[in-house]
């Protein structure tokens, strides 16, 4: 997302309208979405959390790239506020006949869907989407390329909040292929937005991100210097599906004895270091599956936090549609 459209996600009012990205919103903003997400939770077996605050409202899911947990929860989190949900992919959509993406979006618009939630393979897709919608229309990014993931982000920070709010006196280590992770992006801004105390960022020297695109992190190529007394530990997937040319990435072997996040190598993290994974994990390339499976692990907590950020997301962007 470009620096100008920032101030396309607010209204003139400086209410939320769309969410496109964490990058330049302020803490306080991440704070109070956090605080609400925290207010949908419910204890284990409990019923989930129900309101009507979208009663009468239409969310449209349209993932034009694979989704299991992102298009799942926000299925849940818009059927739990009260709104209708209609889930599109780009497997059912006129999109694969040829038609255009702003087709695509007036032909919703004109069946009265709200609140558009997108996820795309291209770059700059939600942004172009939102300058172009309705007045009423709300735009969220549900998975951009490599650039953004917002509500991952939120998610994250929520769970990382969850076992220790002090960020400034955090180290948090991510794992795995950065150089084409919008998680990784997303949570990278979500943290220093909160002023984490050192974020360090470990990827085979192929995969390393350019060091402009995450200021303030720590690039390191070693799991030795990254994962050193860290609070939090997150692995992520190789994205072989973003990245053209596999020469220099380390086989599957050579992967997990360097980089995979193991038993043997959270010895090297603080005694109650948590591991985390946005998902989907490979087992045995990135994590070890007994680490997976274990109390260190906050894995299913960051899949149960999805739903409830969703719905702060949700039901914040409801609100200001109800004073328009």
């Amino acid at each position: 997302m470009e620096q100008d459209d920032t101030k396309l996600q607010f209204d003139p009012n400086g209410n939320l309208r769309h969410l496109l990205s964490l990058k330049n919103l302020d803490s306080s903003l991440l704070t109070e979405l956090l605080d609400e997400a925290e207010g949908f939770l419910t204890a284990p077996g409990a019923l989930p959390t129900r309101s009507r605050s979208l009663a009468g409202r239409t969310v449209g899911n349209l993932f034009f790239e694979p989704s299991t947990r992102t298009r799942a929860s926000f299925d849940l989190a818009g059927r739990r506020l009260g709104a209708d949900v209609l889930n599109l992919d780009v497997n059912t959509s006129s999109r694969k006949k040829g038609e255009s993406i702003l087709d695509t979006i007036y032909t919703l618009e004109a069946m009265q869907v709200d609140i558009m939630v997108i996820r795309d393979a291209s770059d700059g897709v939600p942004a172009y989407i939102a300058r172009h919608v309705e007045d009423h229309v709300s735009i969220l990014n549900a998975g951009e390329s490599d650039v953004s993931h917002p509500t991952q982000g939120l998610l994250d920070l929520l769970t990382i909040r969850q076992h220790n709010a002090d960020f400034k006196n955090m180290a948090v280590a991510i794992v795995g292929d950065i150089q084409h992770s919008r998680v990784a992006m997303s949570a990278s801004q979500a943290l220093q937005t909160m002023g984490i105390g050192e974020l360090r960022l470990i990827s085979p020297p192929a995969l390393a991100p350019d060091a402009d695109k995450f200021p303030g992190a720590t690039i390191v190529d070693n799991i030795t210097d990254g994962f050193r007394d860290a609070d939090v530990v997150m692995a992520l997937r190789i994205q072989r599906e973003r990245i053209g040319n596999l020469d220099g990435i380390p086989g599957i072997d050579e992967y997990f004895a360097n980089y995979g996040v193991s038993h043997e190598s959270m010895k090297l993290a603080k005694p109650d270091a948590i591991v985390m994974h946005p998902g989907p994990m490979n087992r045995g390339i990135e994590i070890e599956g007994a680490l997976a499976d274990s109390p260190r692990s906050v894995i299913t907590k960051q899949v149960t936090n999805g739903v409830a950020v969703r719905m702060a997301v949700l039901d914040r962007i409801g609100k200001v549609m109800s004073t328009r």
